[in-house]
């Protein structure tokens, strides 16, 4: 059997065109090549009290980026669906008191105004084919972190990536967050076999999202020193100051204790494996 990718469209992603790793700078952090990178925060941003102790928190643990949903595309439109304009605002706050560069997920081309003070722009999964949407970012100078779909393939994602490759803009970060299939013991599979494809077939980096793959904390750990194991770039972890009381996503954040020991855990691996 021929398990040969079809990437004869993939021009600017692939490794033919480009055989040396990309380095992101995300508002000097770098994503890429032999840099970890822990990106860690809530799944939503609730209030100002709350993101800025988590940034805190997360800082003190080894994070690099902070986190944070301010427009949440929920599947239940009675689900708290994020602070939107106010929740960019206390993340932005909560980063330049904590010094460090954040992350947030857009959900309509039309919130890109909103997002000049964001310095990682995320594109969630149920937007990676958003091409619309793709080819306004590749437009932009900010660095994209762009999630695999649910249901899509590795090609796929690459393909999405090309999209705003091809706008211009280079400083794309692959996420890899699980994928649906007929498993329900978890909230998704993650597929810890992307990651060294990725690693094969492209020079962006490669992030792994073990929080949505489990959806339940007590899996994030084990998933996370898989996916370091496999040679991911970095990770990216839900970490609330009182994970019971989440508004969000509550079953699969963890407390920053275990976030901390997450990070000494995958630190040791990191260096087993590049020293």
């Amino acid at each position: 059997m021929n398990f040969d990718h079809d990437i004869s469209d993939i021009r600017l992603a692939s490794r033919a065109s480009h055989p040396g790793d990309t380095f992101v700078n995300a508002s000097g952090v770098t994503v890429g090549g032999v840099n970890f990178t822990f990106i860690a925060g809530p799944c939503s941003v609730e209030s100002e009290e709350q993101i800025y102790t988590i940034a805190k928190a997360v800082k003190n643990a080894g994070a690099s980026l902070l986190r944070g949903g301010a427009f949440k595309p929920r599947t239940s439109p009675y689900s708290f669906q994020g602070l939107r304009e106010e929740g960019i605002r206390l993340l932005v706050e909560a980063g330049k008191k904590a010094e460090l560069p954040v992350v947030s997920e857009i959900t309509n081309l039309s919130q890109l105004p909103l997002f000049e003070d964001i310095d990682v722009i995320q594109v969630g999964a149920r937007n990676m084919q958003n091409y619309e949407l793709l080819r306004e970012l590749g437009k932009t100078n900010k660095p994209i972190l762009l999630k695999r779909g649910a249901s899509c393939t590795i090609s796929e994602l690459l393909m999405s990536a090309e999209y705003i490759l091809s706008g211009g803009n280079g400083k794309v970060i692959l996420c890899e967050r699980g994928i649906r299939t007929f498993e329900t013991s978890t909230r998704a599979t993650l597929d810890v076999s992307a990651i060294p494809v990725l690693k094969k077939l492209t020079h962006l980096p490669v992030i792994v999202d073990p929080s949505h793959a489990a959806g339940y904390s007590e899996y994030v750990k084990p998933l996370s020193l898989a996916a370091c194991a496999a040679g991911c770039n970095g990770l990216m972890i839900e970490v609330h100051n009182d994970p019971a009381a989440s508004l969000s996503d509550a079953s699969q954040a963890l407390s920053p204790n275990r976030f901390e020991n997450i990070v000494d855990d995958v630190t040791k691996i990191i260096k087993a494996l590049y020293s």
